[in-house]
């Protein structure tokens, strides 16, 4: 009923930007929160960056300083701008949502939503 659709992802050198795109489509009726995981070789999935619909961002660690998340609310896409990329950031990124629906009786019903994920080399 909804899919998340990520683009921007490739190859770049150490120091060099990449913005990550994901919009979400079809029976949207809220989003409570969007963002980006990855995960790299070896490592666990962690977050990179989310926007939580009433609370702000919350960025990892890693990712404060040269990663900015942000959202177009009325194209239901979240973005990640990604400028001094380093190697350790060479990953899958996944676009994660968790998206409201609504069933017949207009209940809404909450469900969490991953996208396919784009790869992000940063190498020289």
């Amino acid at each position: 009923q909804v899919r998340l659709v990520e683009s921007g992802g490739g190859l770049v050198q150490p120091g060099g930007s990449l913005r990550l795109s994901c919009a979400a489509s079809g029976s949207v009726f809220s989003i409570v929160s969007m963002g980006w995981f990855r995960q790299s070789p070896g490592k666990q999935r962690e977050l990179v960056a989310t926007v939580i619909s009433g609370a702000g961002t919350n960025y990892a660690d890693s990712a404060k300083g040269r990663f900015t998340v942000s959202r177009d609310n009325a194209k239901n896409t979240v973005y990640l701008q990604m400028n001094s990329l380093k190697p350790e950031d060479t990953a899958v990124y996944y676009c994660n949502a968790f998206i409201g629906t609504l069933d017949p009786l207009l209940n809404v019903h909450t469900t969490d939503y991953w996208g396919q994920g784009t790869q992000v080399t940063v190498s020289s």
